[in-house]
């Protein structure tokens, strides 16, 4: 049996880096986050690259250090309220080539002490594709149910995200799917829990919980005109 990625000391570093979001503890502990965070989620992501193929070849699995699939631990806060230096979770996207950032589709997997979850899809799109996307689903309801309502995927997955109040312009408020006509992101996200993070069978999990939204995704990659 292969070794656990993650274990308890990987959520207690999370623990610990919430309640001292600064620079001089986190240089102090920058081992313990190599070897309980970066060093494991890197393992992950070199491991899940096969599968991930296999799933489309078109979505891609970088183990590099910076500017790969582990999203930086460093918070962006030049346009935040929330000054906090470091993000207290552990974000992986496996994003499509044809993205360049995380708004790109592309399958998601998050770590934190309080919550654990998978996602897959596209969170934030611009305006052009999100039009795109709903376009689609106007234009070919019965692909749109078959994929974002498969009992399968729904057994696991749920549709998640913003979504407008009203519907959108130029589309009919009495449509038959005028709820995913509204949704502002298109993500599909499944909870798990925190044995399933420090489980040895983790990636088997990945493997099997990301294979049940390949219809979803591959309908949001034709709609937006990408290689699925």
């Amino acid at each position: 049996m292969s070794l656990p990625y993650f274990s308890q000391k990987t959520l207690k570093f999370l623990t610990a880096l919430t309640l001292n979001n600064h620079r001089e503890w986190f240089e102090q502990h920058k081992t313990e986050y190599e070897e309980c965070v970066r060093e494991p989620a890197l393992r992950l992501i070199r491991d899940f690259a096969p599968a991930l193929k296999k799933f489309s070849p078109h979505l891609l699995a970088i183990d590099k250090k910076v500017g790969g699939s582990l999203m930086r631990v460093q918070r962006d806060t030049r346009f935040s309220s929330n000054k906090s230096r470091y993000k207290t979770n552990i974000g992986v996207q496996f994003r499509h080539k044809a993205g360049k950032d995380v708004h790109a589709p592309g399958l998601y997997l998050h770590i934190a002490p309080d919550e654990c979850f998978l996602g897959a899809g596209v969170w934030h799109p611009d305006a052009d594709a999100l039009s795109a996307i709903r376009q689609r689903i106007v234009q070919s309801p019965k692909a749109w149910a078959k994929a974002a309502a498969e009992p399968q995927f729904l057994k696991v997955f749920e549709l998640s995200g913003e979504s407008l109040v009203r519907p959108p312009r130029g589309f009919d408020a009495g449509h038959p799917a005028i709820t995913d006509l509204k949704r502002k992101d298109h993500i599909a996200v499944a909870n798990l829990a925190m044995r399933d993070i420090c489980s040895p069978k983790l990636l088997e999990l990945l493997n099997e919980r990301f294979g049940r939204t390949k219809p979803y995704f591959r309908f949001l990659c034709e709609a937006l005109k990408l290689p699925f």
